[in-house]
């Protein structure tokens, strides 16, 4: 994995990790009904778990699609489902995110994150970076089948997003409040919107 690689999954985790819409804001809620720190600290764990398998379904996807399409396909076509969905984003991204209920155990809260990852694009946004990688993997001959560089981007992704997210939580819960949201929210899901338009571009762009 290039810096380039590795800079552009940072990136992207720590801004996945700004949305309350990607889990903080259920890591709060949680602590408080627990009225413990511990209980913030203990919901990123399954938050994790969603957000890695949404990603690692889109890519394993992509990967599959390798097998039987060119590269340059698969960059058009990653590239196309970029655009349709940055599209999708910014004209519904105006509603203010409406939250479920927030009593909900480990294994609804890691299925939580697996929708909510899934409907914002985690994984999509990920396909400039991986069909890098087998750009970069045929340029240096090596083999680009190899799995290796796709889990590291995976992992470092999520990694990044539990980072930023978990010190938001913990700062929310400690010191802010979730009234925090009610007094300046941004909408974070334009912005996200319009980077998975740049992330067609980038797909495209690859060569």
């Amino acid at each position: 994995m290039s810096n380039w690689d590795a800079g552009a999954t940072l990136l992207l985790g720590a801004f996945h990790g700004l949305n309350p819409a990607m889990g903080w804001l259920f890591a709060v809620a949680i602590g408080f009904q627990a009225q413990a720190r511990r209980a913030v600290v203990g919901a990123l764990g399954p938050i994790a778990v969603g957000h890695l398998a949404s990603m690692a379904f889109t890519v394993l996807v992509v990967e599959e699609l390798r097998v039987l399409s060119s590269e340059a396909t698969i960059r058009i076509a990653g590239a196309l489902a970029l655009a349709a969905f940055a599209s999708w984003r910014i004209a519904s991204s105006h509603r203010h995110p409406r939250w479920v209920g927030m009593c909900l155990r480990r294994r609804e809260l890691a299925l939580w994150s697996f929708l909510m990852s899934t409907a914002h694009g985690a994984g999509l946004m990920l396909i400039p970076v991986v069909v890098g990688l087998h750009v970069n993997a045929h340029d240096h001959m090596l083999m680009p089948s190899s799995l290796g560089p796709v889990t590291a981007v995976l992992l470092v992704h999520t990694v990044a997003m539990v980072a930023v997210a978990g010190a938001i939580a913990v700062a929310v819960y400690e010191f802010l409040g979730v009234g925090v949201l009610r007094r300046g929210w941004i909408n974070l899901d334009r912005v996200w919107a319009y980077a998975l338009g740049a992330g067609a571009a980038a797909t495209l762009l690859i060569a």
